[in-house]
């Protein structure tokens, strides 16, 4: 009888370890395919980030000398009564806490930054808009940006919120998004997106100058051009963080389980190998034990 329940704790455990040896694989897998996407997608927002700094800052250099007629309509400071929040999650799961990252940040802004006027969400990403769509507005969600994730699919988007900020729909927006560091390492970030913010002074030797260029054929004609494409630069660049973020938070989470896994088969087979000594034990008393009675 003792022998019987030995083995079918024994059944129970190879069982698990095989289970467990399956996840290990799966894991593993999914942790280099990650990896692979995070080279890709971490060149390419390393490579964009100078490019979209300097376009930014010769943007707000550029509005904070317009008025409105002349394109400043787009650095127009208003009275805040309705906000949109740009919020960019992830497609799928398996990321840590990519996504929940986001999601906090969010919420927070909602309940304390903003929590004396009206805010809506317009989410990329499925997992964002599958949590935040039961409390809050949604007035779209773009899960479809990350299958084809490229500047004219983010244009369009950017050119709707750009048309609702013009039109007074809303009188701030703002993205709120992971910024890539390291495969390791994500910052949620709240970013402002419209209405521009001023260029950031730089010290003088007496006091603080601001930066200046000189402009050819005019401010007026490159601002029409220019302030557009910067901002459909700076989302463009926020969806490229948060996707090189989620791949690295990805290959970091699958790493993880992995070693967790590896750590449970390690256990398992010691237990393994001690419930079968233990089996073997219990027979040769067992055959012992018969001998014994027999002789007797």
């Amino acid at each position: 009888m003792l022998t019987t329940i030995c083995m079918a704790n024994l059944k129970e455990i190879r069982n698990r370890i095989t289970s467990i040896k399956s996840t290990m694989q799966i894991t593993s897998a999914m942790k280099m395919v990650s990896a692979a996407k995070l080279k890709k997608a971490q060149d390419a927002i390393t490579a964009m980030r100078p490019y979209s700094s300097k376009l930014t800052e010769l943007l707000q250099s550029l509005s904070a000398t317009l008025d409105s007629d002349a394109g400043g309509v787009y650095s127009t400071q208003k009275e805040v009564k309705n906000v949109l929040l740009v919020v960019i999650t992830s497609n799928r799961g398996l990321c840590g806490g990519f996504n929940s990252s986001i999601v906090k940040r969010t919420i927070k802004a909602i309940d304390e930054k903003y929590s004396n006027v009206a805010v809506d969400l317009l989410t990329i990403g499925k997992k964002g808009d599958d949590i935040l769509s039961k409390e809050h507005t949604i007035i779209e969600n773009r899960n479809d940006i990350f299958d084809d994730l490229t500047y004219d699919n983010v244009a369009q988007v950017a050119q709707k919120i750009m048309d609702l900020y013009v039109a007074g729909s809303y009188q701030k927006i703002e993205l709120v998004y992971n910024q890539f560091k390291n495969a390791a390492t994500q910052i949620p970030q709240l970013e402002q997106f419209l209405p521009i913010e001023p260029i950031e002074s730089v010290e003088g030797e007496d006091k603080k100058v601001a930066l200046e260029y000189l402009y050819e054929p005019s401010k007026e004609q490159i601002v029409l051009e220019l302030i557009p494409k910067s901002l459909k630069t700076q989302l463009y660049k926020a969806i490229r963080d948060s996707f090189a973020s989620e791949h690295g938070a990805r290959m970091t989470a699958m790493h993880k389980a992995t070693d967790n896994a590896t750590e449970l088969r390690d256990e398992l087979l010691l237990t393994y190998n001690k419930a079968r000594q233990a089996a073997i034990t219990n027979e040769i008393l067992e055959i012992v034990g018969g001998a014994e009675a027999l002789k007797n």
